[in-house]
């Protein structure tokens, strides 16, 4: 090794058979526990049918001041399936599903609605082009008995 290196970056692999002093010779507890359910169930080898409690979260205490109580802190599980939480899902693929039911409808409506209107804008084009066929035949009719009359002068 040289004195150029500054910081050396290492991972203990596996432990060996002596200890390393400031390392290994001291237990260190962990300071917050898992959060996650799963990651719970885990650490205290719960099945998914156990109850998820309190009992079940490290606790740590954080000291407030001097003369004052220390509070308890413990994390809120994450990801817990609990009755209410299947309640809310049950709710929201309903709402889903009623609004797909909803969309469903009001589409076919809207459809429904543009065909009654191109139905009636058909008959209203047909019904003036028989209006301007029947101007133009009787115009054609009288045009042709004047220029007859006016040819027989």
């Amino acid at each position: 090794m040289s004195s150029d290196i500054q910081v050396l970056n290492l991972v203990i692999v596996r432990k060996g058979e002596g200890e390393l002093p400031g390392l290994t010779e001291t237990a260190v507890p962990r300071r917050l526990g898992p959060k996650r359910a799963t990651r719970i169930r885990k650490l205290f080898a719960l099945d998914k049918a156990d109850k998820m409690e309190k009992q079940y979260r490290l606790k740590r205490e954080v000291s407030r001041g001097e003369g004052k109580k220390p509070t308890i802190k413990m994390p809120k599980i994450q990801r817990l399936v609990t009755p209410q939480r299947l309640q809310r899902k049950r709710a929201e693929r309903q709402f889903k599903r009623d609004n797909a039911i909803a969309s469903r409808e009001e589409a076919k409506k809207y459809h429904d609605l543009v065909v009654m209107r191109k139905k009636e804008a058909k008959k209203a084009r047909d019904e003036q082009a028989s209006k301007r066929r029947s101007q133009n035949s009787a115009t054609k009719s009288g045009a042709s008995a004047t220029a007859k009359a006016t040819t027989k002068k």
